[in-house]
Formats: structure tokens, sequence, C-alpha cells
């Protein structure tokens, strides 16, 4: 239950490839768009896809929300795209699209017969140059956003870690508030507030195109000449840079969940860039720990000792910070003590010892196993060459990441555990039920 909330993967439309090296081909419009062409011709698919670097920490402390929040208005419709008409051209042309957002960015996608190319890329430049943002499509959303918060996480047992986390992680950067941002301050916000956000960040040259799928090049850059060449470039989006002092005194917080009937006990810690090695090598860590049922902590702490219903582990990378967040449901009578106590001994086991070479191969053919996976469709290879460029600066990591994680060595992760994971480097989160409904 748990690791379906933190958790919550994108559905990933298109054709199952083989296992193989990413073609790819990419290139700049004169307006400052990157595009990148990745040609597959083993399905009739195509896949025509928008990233915008854009996200949560893109906003002000006091109009938090406006990222996401643009990731369901960009579907109210265009000059010549009536509104509510978006969703009916896809599905009556064969197709299906879907948007997520991040903390740092925005994806926009349609996957289509390949024979609807042209549709595909002239839908994403009408979303670009030609949206229509009025107080209607506002409104309209701000029901629909709302919703969504009070279905996805204030109604949701533990809907609200990940907000209870960052806010006390982060003191300085934007990570410190959620995706999905305040309520109060969508409703505040003015229709000229939201038609400046679009003109900053929703341009050319702050966005990366993605061409994927059965295509022919010369043609498809045609078509993106034609219907994207046009454009305006937009100003330069300049951003500030946050830096968060280190951590050195552990952090005590609490926070009381009406939904939930038994405490998770969390242990946070701040950690680098995804653009960083050691965030992969977390990562590994992150594997080790919890990744299955014969992961250490999972079965020390729910097999063995019956002290947890649940443990999990994971590192969250982003572009600027990410957080490792272990996390646990406790068994009956078992106290907040005894689970941090848990954690802290397998991370101490870490710390101090190598991992054996039997578990390293185990480790390594797992990953191996995940970055086969991570490119099974079409729609995962334009997303995985999308945030390549526009995240890590490097869309040849598409092929590339797996030989990094192949290369990090036993003793890397233990240098790693001893870097990050230390008790005065954390927060240490109580994510209880409401004492309100506990006293009843």
């Amino acid at each position: 239950m748990i690791r379906n909330l933190i958790f919550a993967l994108l559905s990933l439309a298109g054709v199952v490839s083989t296992a193989q090296q990413i073609d790819y081909e990419e290139y700049d419009l004169a307006n400052g768009l990157h595009v990148i062409l990745h040609e597959d011709k083993s399905a009739p698919v195509v896949v025509t896809s928008v990233m915008y670097h854009v996200g949560a920490k893109d906003e002000r402390p006091d109009r938090t929300g406006f990222a996401h929040f643009f990731e369901h208005l960009l579907f109210e419709g265009t000059e010549h795209i009536a509104r509510n008409e978006w969703f009916k051209i896809v599905t009556a042309n064969g197709g299906q699209n879907n948007a997520n957002t991040t903390d740092d960015r925005t994806y926009y996608y349609e996957v289509f017969p390949s024979n609807n190319l042209e549709l595909g890329l002239w839908m994403e430049s009408e979303r670009m140059l030609h949206p229509v943002i009025n107080q209607i499509g506002v409104d309209t959303q701000n029901e629909v956003v709302k919703e969504e918060k009070r279905l996805r996480i204030d109604n949701r047992p533990y809907g609200n870690i990940l907000k209870a986390i960052k806010e006390k992680l982060f003191t300085k950067h934007p990570y410190r508030w959620t995706t999905i941002g305040e309520m109060e301050h969508l409703d505040a916000a003015t229709l000229d507030e939201f038609l400046a956000f679009f003109d900053k960040f929703y341009v050319p040259n702050n966005a990366v195109l993605v061409v994927a799928g059965d295509i022919e090049k010369k043609e498809t850059k045609r078509l993106i000449e034609r219907y994207f060449g046009s454009i305006p470039r937009g100003e330069d989006v300049v951003r500030n840079v946050y830096k968060e002092d280190p951590i050195t005194q552990p952090i005590e917080a609490t926070w009381e969940d009406p939904n939930v009937q038994i405490p998770m006990y969390a242990a946070a810690y701040r950690t680098p860039s995804m653009k960083e090695r050691d965030a992969y090598v977390l990562d590994l860590i992150s594997t080790i720990l919890t990744g299955g049922k014969t992961s250490r902590l999972y079965k020390k702490m729910v097999d063995e000792e019956k002290k947890a219903l649940d443990v999990g582990a994971f590192n969250n990378s982003q572009e600027d910070y990410g957080m490792y967040i272990i996390y646990s449901l406790p068994m009956d009578g078992v106290s907040k003590e005894e689970i941090i106590s848990a954690y802290d001994e397998q991370i101490r086991e870490l710390q101090t010892n190598l991992i054996s070479d039997k578990e390293f191969q185990t480790l390594r053919n797992k990953f191996e196993n995940s970055f086969v996976n991570s490119n099974a469709s079409i729609q995962a290879v334009a997303d995985n060459l999308a945030t390549s460029y526009l995240l890590y600066n490097d869309t040849s990591l598409v092929n590339r990441s797996i030989e990094i994680l192949k290369s990090i060595t036993k003793e890397e992760i233990k240098e790693v555990a001893n870097k990050y994971l230390n008790p005065n480097q954390r927060l240490i989160l109580d994510y209880i039920p409401e004492k309100s409904t506990t006293s009843k």
C-alpha cells in the first residue's frame, strides 16, 4: 500500500522493444528548441513529447502549485482547438496522451499511430504557441486540482508524508514545498500571474521536443520546422541558486494524520543532485536495504524480528538535491526507538563492512534488469531521452547510466553510506494518527 503511494508509477504506452543501444539524433532550432529524434520501426507507433524545464522549484513561496496547475491548464484548448476537444481529438485518431509534473520539470506526450505524426506535432506546437489561458479555464482547473489534492493527498492515508519531510529537510530551497502546492495560493492568484508564468517558462528555449518511433527523419525534421520553427524565442530563464546549510544535528518532527491508525516512522537525509555519482550509489544502497523480500531491512524487520508490517527505503533524486528516505509501519507495541535502532543497525553494517561478492552480483543483476525494463516502450524511451538531456545535461545517459552503475565498487557503497547516512544528518519524523482521533 505505502510503496504504491510513494512510487506512483507513470503508465507506459507504446511498443515493447528489445534491449539495445538507443540511437538518436539531436539538434537545435533557431528559436532554441532542442529536438531529439529516435527512429524505431518495430511497430507503427510514434510518440510526440515536450518536456519543459519548469517545476515546483520555479514558483514563488506564496504562489506554489503553478507548474502542476499548468499541467492541467494547458489541456484546456488553444486558438485552434476548442475547449474540451483536446482529448476527443487524440482518442478519435487512435491515440492516448498524458502529462506529469515534478519539482524540476513538466512533461506532455501523445502516443499515436505513426500516420498521425503530423497531428501530434501540430497539437504540441499549438500548446506552446496558441494556448487559451482565460478565467474560465483557470476556475475550472482550480476545482480539478482541489479535487485531486483531496483524493490523492489530503484524504489518503499517509498522503502528506512527503510534505511533512520536505518542509523540515529544506529551509532555503523551493524543494521545501510540494509539487501540488497550496490551494490558497492558487485561489489568490490572478489571471495576469498565470499569463506571466506561461510567458516566462513555456517557451521553446526552455524545452526539449522528443519524437520517437516509426518515423522518417527527413520528413519529421520538415514537419518540426513547419510547426515549431516560427514560435518566438522567449527570454532566457534565469534561476536563483539556493544552497542549503549542511544538517549537522538531528531534526525531530511530528505530523498528525486523521486518515491513519498506524504510525509511520521515517528517517530522511538530504542527499546530492541526481547528476552526482553518489546519487547512483545511493540508489544501490536502497536496493540493498529494501529491494525485495530478501533485502536486509525487510528480511530483518519484517520476516525475522516481526517489528514492522512494511519497510522501504529510496533515494528521491532531483536536479539540485535529493532525499534519502527510510520508512516503516511498526507492529503493535513496537516503539519508535526500536524502529530507528533497526534502521541504524543495518546502516552501520554498510558503513563498517563491504557487502559480499554474492550480494554485489545480485545487486548488479537487478539494476541491469531494471535498465532494460526502463527502455521497454517507445514512450519510456522518449521520456528517458528528454530527462537525460533536460535534467542531466547529457542525452547519452539514456545508454550510459547502466555503465555508471556497473562501475560502482563495493568500497564506494561503504564510503557513501558513511558520507550521507549518519544520525546527526537526518530528520526523524513521527507520522502519527491525529490525537483527537485516537482519543475518541
